[in-house]
């Protein structure tokens, strides 16, 4: 297989140019969480920055070992401070959660706290609900906010900061400077480097990958087809890997209106030993609540390319297998 790719002046093979050269696709590598801790650190970020106490609180790392250990779904991340959005002596903390079995959109918390506070906040959303009337006084009103994270964590990859940076900057400058209903942000590593550039969108919780500037507007404003977004989505965060490669199918045939629907998917069968095909359900309901259905589909292996995990001198390459949805049914 052909493979084209550039070089820094290290030698690095990066992992995305790889991946995007040989036609992988990012559809179903969103992660699947039921909560988003996310708290402003400032950079450089260590690869490790979820283990030791520097740069976050003891009681940030409690409260996420608490959720892991419990078997919960949980995605911790770091933002750079920004020098529009940031108070000097407070940090802001953005806390989101699934709040129920069907949604369009995760819940949004958002605090800003003195620094010696943050570790008992964390605690307080993830493991002590009970102390979050302390914090009220903290408390921001920003669900009208969304928010976007792009992922610029070169200590984790180097794609991450060579790719993500442009689309950041790209981002911040032009398209949040110009909507206070919009905030882009820098974060920390959330998988799937070798899609870089890569960032999700809150509280939406769709990831996209392999984002090219001029694709941007569309993301953004969403006023044109949506169509031109398949290839760049990742999926969404409230379904898994197969209900995700279905789920991007019926945003195609539904249009920008899927987005305010409640979702929850399910998979009704599957080949668990070779992973070659998924029979799986999206069912959903309009805003209104006039229209309730669902979507079955079945989702097949057609064929697979040759990816990278890390970017590398000497990157290791693996056989992904890629997927395409072979039948859709709308249920009446």
């Amino acid at each position: 297989m052909n493979i084209s790719i550039n070089k820094t002046r290290n030698n690095c093979h990066f992992c995305s140019e790889i991946s995007q050269a040989n036609g992988e696709n990012p559809i179903g590598s969103a992660i699947v969480v039921e909560q988003y801790l996310i708290i402003e650190a400032a950079q450089p970020w260590p690869i490790n920055i979820w283990i030791e106490p520097n740069p976050m609180p003891q009681g940030v790392l409690e409260a996420l070992n608490f959720v892991w250990q419990c078997g919960g779904k949980i995605r911790q991340l770091a933002i750079a401070p920004d020098k529009e959005y940031s108070h000097p002596d407070y940090t802001r903390v953005l806390y989101y959660r699934r709040p129920a079995k069907f949604f369009a959109q995760f819940e949004k918390h958002e605090f800003i706290v003195p620094h010696a506070l943050v570790g008992s906040l964390a605690l307080a959303l993830l493991k002590q609900p009970e102390e979050l009337p302390n914090f009220i006084q903290y408390r921001q009103q920003t669900n009208h906010i969304r928010e976007l994270l792009v992922c610029t964590h070169g200590n984790v990859d180097a794609a991450c900061s060579r790719f993500g940076y442009p689309i950041y900057q790209k981002l911040r400058s032009e398209y949040a400077a110009a909507n206070s209903n919009l905030r882009v942000w820098r974060c920390s590593h959330f998988g799937g480097h070798q899609f870089a550039p890569t960032l999700v969108d809150l509280p939406q919780g769709q990831y996209w990958g392999h984002l090219q500037p001029e694709i941007l507007d569309l993301l953004v404003r969403r006023n044109g087809s949506v169509r031109e977004l398949y290839p760049y989505y990742r999926g969404w965060g409230g379904l898994s890997k197969f209900e995700q490669i279905a789920e991007r199918e019926i945003w195609m045939q539904e249009g920008w209106r899927w987005l305010e629907y409640h979702k929850a998917g399910q998979v009704l069968a599957s080949d668990e030993i070779n992973k070659e095909w998924a029979d799986v359900r999206i069912d959903f309901t309009t805003v209104d609540g006039s229209i309730s259905s669902a979507y079955e589909a079945r989702v097949e292996v057609k064929g697979s390319v040759i990816t990278a995990w890390n970017s590398a001198q000497q990157p290791s390459l693996e056989e992904v297998k890629q997927y395409r949805v072979s039948s859709l049914v709308k249920l009446a």
